[in-house]
């Protein structure tokens, strides 16, 4: 009879890789969901869930993703103040309008993570949101996906 042993990673056996996702066209949930599972790793067969094995996500054109419905008038996003009756509120197509619509996309990735843990927020340094078409990382020469061409549902025209 032979025995299995499982495998663990070590945090410096692992070879971090760099992918670039254009988000022009895709639907935000399913963006978010991707993204997310490339940060915390568990794309790959070596998968362990203490260790930071996920891999850096650059995503560009992160101000034109699609909701799906009619989300972009209903979905709310909620903060606090800090001071008494100051709960505020913002629609996810004002944000999208705004300064900084890429905020849409990360408070989405954000909330697919595991809560308040370090790991969690050492994975969120891997990501790496842009409005534009352009991306300062051409050193690391990330390997783009073709996230739309996955699946039929993953953009909207």
């Amino acid at each position: 009879m032979t025995t299995r042993t499982t495998s663990y990673l070590k945090a410096a056996s692992v070879e971090k890789r760099w992918i670039v996702v254009d988000a022009e066209g895709a639907v935000v949930g399913r963006l978010a969901s991707f993204i997310a599972m490339r940060l915390r790793g568990k794309h790959r067969p070596d998968y362990t869930p203490n260790v930071d094995c996920g891999d850096h996500v650059v995503v560009i054109n992160a101000d034109k993703v699609k909701f799906t419905g009619r989300k972009l008038e209903q979905k709310t996003y909620y903060w606090h103040t800090g001071y008494a009756g100051g709960i505020k509120s913002r629609t996810a197509g004002k944000i999208l309008d705004g300064k900084f619509p890429e905020r849409v996309l990360e408070k989405a990735v954000e909330r697919m993570l595991p809560k308040e843990s370090p790991l969690a927020r050492a994975q969120m340094t891997h990501l790496r949101l842009y409005s534009g078409a352009e991306h300062p990382h051409e050193a690391q020469a990330p390997e783009p996906v073709d996230f739309a061409g996955l699946n039929a549902k993953n953009a909207r025209s």
